[in-house]
């Protein structure tokens, strides 16, 4: 293992062909390594989801043929799990067929090289019904775990990357505002046993807020439209909706609705905009701009914290690995 570095995933597009590599970069904003990844050529609409133990989940939407390409992009996606420092991608099985827009979370452990991917669909016979899927990395399959209450904000209205955080044992999705299918309303979280449980938030926020590992705790990082303030909130205990108020302060860009993604590391908060790359530092109140310009020509990254390692993508180690080789 190596100390984790912040992550730039970048999508080339060249004709009709689409290049998919990674940038590294260390906290100060220079590229250490630029790493391409094999298998993913000529894919669309990709999407980082998160990075946990070396591993990385991407989402995008496949093609269909004479579609057009745009039947499928409203309802499903293609789900790999990659291994930058290895090369490997691996590409998880299809899970059930569903009637509208889905929605994933990726739960690693209880061993590192382990995961679970728990997904939210809307079946074919029943539209109105909301049902969980499980993938496990140690069975390689799908298993249904029947009806659920609450179904998570899609990803389709969520920023470029993840919908959820990873923290702790526990995923962690903002669930709707009543009425409002964009603006949270309360968090849902499941464990890697499969429990399920909904948590208050902390304050009525806008569809500006995001949940970030933060030293980890479940932390929101809600900014306001109005006031073009940012607070930052960290829940201490994952049992308790007992929330404390770390940090409020003014952000330093006009236009609340650029907002492209947010992410955490250790006391740091690292903001996306449709023109900056921002860090935020809660230890001192400083705002840190970073200058990668040349990026935004024609990309809209994704930023995550990562930690190299030489773990499978399929979650099996040793000479089980060859089960889906």
């Amino acid at each position: 293992m190596h100390d984790a570095v912040l992550m730039d995933l970048i999508v080339q597009y060249d004709k009709l062909e689409y290049q998919v590599f990674l940038e590294k970069k260390e906290g100060n904003g220079e590229i250490i390594e630029k790493i391409t990844l094999f298998g993913c050529e000529d894919i669309y609409s990709l999407s980082l989801l998160c990075s946990c133990n070396g591993l990385l989940c991407f989402i995008n939407y496949p093609f269909v043929p004479d579609s057009n390409r745009e039947l499928v992009y409203l309802i499903d996606f293609d789900i790999r799990i990659c291994n930058p420092a290895t090369r490997e991608v691996y590409l998880l099985p299809k899970g059930s067929p569903s009637e509208k827009k889905i929605s994933i979370g990726v739960a690693f452990g209880p061993k590192p090289w382990e995961y679970k991917v728990f997904r939210f669909f809307h079946p074919k016979y029943d539209s109105d019904d909301i049902k969980c899927e499980v993938y496990s990395s140690i069975t390689g399959s799908w298993r249904g775990i029947g009806d659920v209450q609450y179904c998570p904000i899609g990803i389709l209205y969520c920023p470029l990357g993840s919908n959820h955080v990873y923290v702790n044992g526990k995923i962690y999705w903002f669930l709707p505002e009543e009425g409002d299918i964009i603006t949270p309303g309360s968090i849902l979280s499941v464990d890697i046993e499969e429990n399920f449980k909904v948590i208050s938030l902390p304050d009525e926020v806008t569809a500006h807020a995001f949940l970030v590992d933060l030293e980890g705790f479940l932390s929101l990082v809600a900014v306001y439209d109005d006031d073009q303030v940012v607070d930052v909130w960290i829940l201490h205990d994952s049992n308790e909706s007992n929330w404390e108020k770390k940090c409020s302060d003014y952000v330093p860009f006009s236009c609340v609705d650029s907002i492209n993604f947010v992410a955490a590391r250790k006391t740091e908060i690292f903001f996306i905009t449709s023109d900056q790359y921002l860090i935020y530092n809660l230890d001192d109140g400083t705002w840190t701009e970073l200058d990668f310009a040349d990026d935004f020509e024609s990309n809209l990254p994704v930023v995550l914290p990562y930690t190299e390692s030489l773990l499978p993508c399929n979650g099996i180690l040793g000479s089980e690995g060859e089960r889906n080789n």
